[in-house]
């Protein structure tokens, strides 16, 4: 297992320096827990997509569910997300929110990329890091 180095509180004061699951590119994120819903920030260069917070515990909950390794299958909001992916859960209507828990449209893609190592940070989670075809699983 890799050992996760991630600084930062999780406040837009002092985000979250996270590296994408392959371990390729650097991101930030933070909650905003005054945002309508509460959300999650996520800073990928001067692009900003926000997620709903509540994603940290339905996805986690779901993993425990699932009880084995998921595929990540990150995709942009305009592409059809892989079935059984994570990336499907979270703009399924099958999940907790019935929908994207992406609150930008346009940029309501990329869950499976960008909450995996977030969830990793928490301790919530233990996610693969290859160049491609990720996976993670519930701790």
């Amino acid at each position: 297992m890799t050992e996760i180095n991630v600084t930062g509180s999780g406040t837009e004061q002092d985000p979250w320096v996270l590296l994408t699951p392959p371990g390729t590119s650097e991101y930030k994120m933070y909650r905003d827990e005054n945002a309508n819903p509460p959300a999650l920030i996520c800073m990928v260069g001067s692009t900003k997509l926000s997620y709903q917070l509540r994603c940290l515990e339905d996805l986690h909950a779901m993993l425990k569910q699932h009880g084995d390794w998921m595929p990540l299958g990150s995709a942009d909001e305009q592409k059809t997300a892989a079935e059984g992916t994570v990336e499907a859960w979270g703009r399924s209507t099958e999940n907790p929110v019935g929908g994207w828990y992406g609150l930008k449209k346009g940029l309501r893609g990329r869950f499976g990329m960008y909450i995996p190592p977030l969830m990793e940070a928490l301790g919530l989670a233990e996610v693969e890091h290859n160049p491609k075809n990720n996976r993670m699983r519930a701790i």
